[in-house]
């Protein structure tokens, strides 16, 4: 199973409203989701840092194809676009993927 983690930043005194946005995620973004095979997601926070990690069952490539097609991604993406502060990947139209340096199983 690929893994993935992205990371962006929380416009100044917005967490609030992002952490009230998450808790009333939409249905069928978490359909979506889970049609792209994504799992075990969770989404952290220090500061005005967000961190996102998620599992993608039918690979990464495929979970990011889906999320780019996806009307309700662009939805989603301009709902957030201001709490939500995200360099999106030009090739993709996903979040850049960091690079992993370490893991222990």
């Amino acid at each position: 199973m690929k893994k993935y983690a992205w990371k962006g930043m929380i416009a100044d005194g917005k967490i609030d409203e992002y952490i009230r946005r998450h808790n009333e995620i939409w249905p069928e973004m978490v359909e979506l989701l889970k049609e792209a095979g994504i799992v075990n997601y969770t989404i952290w926070n220090t500061g005005n840092e967000v961190f996102g990690y998620y599992e993608c069952t039918k690979g990464a490539d495929y979970a990011a194809k889906v999320q780019a097609e996806s009307p309700i991604v662009d939805k989603w993406n301009e709902y957030m676009k201001d709490v939500l502060i995200m360099e999106m990947d030009p090739v993709t139209g996903a979040q850049p993927l960091l690079k992993k340096v370490f893991e222990l199983d």
